[in-house]
């Protein structure tokens, strides 16, 4: 009789055992660590907002700007003659943003020679002693940039180049020139330019009975405006 309790005792146990099963830990964490892993992939990413200063740029307005028109002066080395001042004007066509057509004339007043000099003698006249002359250059623009004037300031710069044709009238002749040359302008502002530049003149001179390529320096300084 008790052998037959106890054996209903162990088949209830069972029964009960098998209609509630133990609950699953493991199970249950895994899922909720994967709704979670999808619901952070689902999310819009942050949008990080920089703090930048915006700078206020002023942009030139010589492009729409292709005339240039000015003057200049400096010196002006006459061979033979010394150097003496020169004074021109210029005038400029800008057909792209680096080439440029160039017209100058200009002119200067010779010395004596040192043969006069030590000699005592004129060779010339003194309206024959004016040179003067004029040409028109092909010139290209190169090495564009800025130059900084303290930490506030920058000012527009190229350097350039040119070569040209021309005529120049000295000892009562005129004589077919050639001219070639670099410079380097700034612009101060949209409409003005100073420019520096060297240039050299070169003709066939006879003036002492012999033919020879006279070869003239000038050196100058000049400001151009743009319209």
């Amino acid at each position: 009789m008790l052998a037959l309790s106890l054996s209903g005792c162990a088949t209830v146990r069972h029964w009960m055992g098998r209609d509630k099963p133990p609950p699953q830990t493991g199970s249950s964490d895994a899922q909720s660590a994967q709704a979670d892993q999808q619901d952070t992939g689902n999310a819009p990413p942050k949008v990080i907002e920089p703090d930048v200063e915006r700078r206020q740029i002023k942009v030139p307005k010589i492009g729409s700007q292709n005339f240039e028109l000015g003057g200049y002066v400096g010196t002006l080395n006459i061979e033979d003659f010394g150097a003496h001042p020169v004074y021109g004007v210029q005038a400029a066509y800008h057909v792209t943003e680096d080439f440029f057509f160039q017209a100058e004339g200009g002119r200067s007043h010779a010395g004596r020679t040192s043969f006069e000099v030590l000699s005592n003698i004129q060779l010339l006249t003194n309206s024959e002693r004016w040179f003067k002359y004029y040409d028109l250059s092909l010139g290209y623009n190169f090495l564009p940039g800025e130059v900084f004037l303290g930490r506030n300031l920058a000012l527009i710069s190229s350097f350039y180049v040119l070569a040209g044709i021309g005529a120049t009238d000295f000892g009562g002749d005129t004589k077919f020139t050639v001219n070639y040359g670099a410079g380097y302008r700034i612009l101060p502002a949209d409409w003005i330019a100073v420019h520096v530049a060297v240039e050299d003149r070169v003709y066939n001179s006879d003036l002492f009975g012999v033919n020879k390529l006279a070869s003239n320096l000038e050196a100058h300084l000049g400001a151009t405006v743009f319209f």
